[in-house]
Parts: C-alpha cells; structure tokens; sequence
C-alpha cells in the first residue's frame, strides 16, 4: 500500500500520521510538501493531517487548499485515489472542495481537546469497512473550528446518500446533526474532526483508530 502524508507550514500531526500508517502498512509514506508542483504515481491513500496550516489565517484550511499540491491532490481524488483528511486536513478539503460544508468555530467558542465516542454510520467504504454499523468508539478530538455546518438540502443529501461516516455520541461542538465526518459521492474522500492515529497502539490506552487504518490495507494490498 503505497501512502502519502501532505505537509503544510504549521502542520503538527504529521509525524503521528506517519507513524500510524508505517505501523499498519509496514512501508514508510512520501512526505509531500505544500509547494511540491507533482506527486508520486500510484498512490494508493493521500492523507492531509491536523495542525493550523498556514496559522488558521483567513479561515481554517484556506490558504492550504490553493497550494500547488492541492492541485494535484484534487486530481488524484477525481481519478479515484483515496484522500482521507483529519482535524485541519478535513477543513483543507471543504475548502478546496472535495467535501461540501464548511466547518465553523465551534459552538462554545473553546478549543476542544478529549477523548469522544463516536457512531460509525456507514461502513460501506475502505475507510470504514473495519467497524460494525451502529459501533461505537473512541477517538480523540482537538480542535477550535470544527463545527461542521451545511444548508439542510446538503445534510440531507449526506443523510440519503450515505456519506455521513461518522456521528459524535454527544454534542461536542455544535456540529449540525452531530456530524463528525463526512464522505464525498464516491467515497474515496474522506474528512473527519477525531485523530484516528492518536490512538491506534495500546500504550495510547485504546486502539479503536487503528481499524480505519487497516481497512485501507485490506481493500488496498
């Protein structure tokens, strides 16, 4: 399984993200930085990781999204390649628009950092095909913008389409309909606010993040 990590000045999870798929697929990702014009060929997952790149200016993700590799990363997605972004990566792609919504500073206005259940709605897909339907788990979550926010057309499209991959347990952050990840049309893309990577070996005290990733691997190998 052929993997990549995209980096953006002011990413901070990058490394956890590495680390988590090297530990799963046993090969090392490419790092891509922002400014790289071309990316590796067959690519089997592009991930885009948490952080505040480019310092959350403008609004979360913004800037991210037109940067050069973007471009590429949007290409890759329409030829089918999995994209799956977390915390900052999911608010990079709404803002380059692979995914629909925009995620909004959340409702408390506080930064949010703690473990959250979490409902697994669909698992019709790679990134979710490790789970049962209904499941729940726990992943943590750190974020100050993510307040997932849509017009009720769009949710309900979500809803009847199945994208919607995750839904919080309890009200984290106003999210509408507690929504907590989102697929796109094809289900290659994936966004979602919780760190799967954060907890996918026992010394984080739970492993319940590790089967996203290894459901990639077994669709994947």
């Amino acid at each position: 399984m052929k993997t990549a990590v995209v980096v953006f000045p002011g990413s901070n999870c990058d490394r956890d993200l590495m680390v988590a798929l090297e530990l799963v697929t046993g090969q090392k990702p490419h790092a891509l930085w922002h400014d790289d014009p071309e990316i590796p060929t067959g690519l089997d997952l592009i991930a885009i990781p948490g952080g505040f790149s480019h310092g959350d200016y403008l609004r979360s993700g913004a800037i991210a999204a037109r940067a050069p590799v973007m471009r590429e990363v949007i290409a890759a997605a329409s030829r089918g390649t999995n994209v799956l972004g977390i915390c900052n990566g999911f608010q990079v792609l709404t803002e380059a628009g692979l995914l629909p919504g925009a995620l909004m500073r959340n409702a408390g206005l506080d930064f949010v950092c703690r473990d959250v259940k979490l409902e697994v709605v669909t698992t019709n897909t790679a990134f979710t095909r490790g789970y049962q339907p209904g499941e729940s788990i726990t992943v943590p979550v750190a974020h100050h913008d993510g307040n997932f926010q849509a017009d009720a057309d769009t949710l309900d499209r979500l809803e009847q389409q199945g994208q919607v991959a995750f839904r919080y347990g309890e009200q984290v952050n106003g999210s509408a309909r507690d929504i907590a990840g989102i697929l796109n049309e094809k289900g290659n893309v994936l966004g979602m606010m919780p760190h799967p990577e954060r907890v996918v070996e026992p010394a984080h005290g739970c492993t319940d993040g590790r089967r996203l990733f290894e459901g990639l691997l077994t669709v994947l190998a």
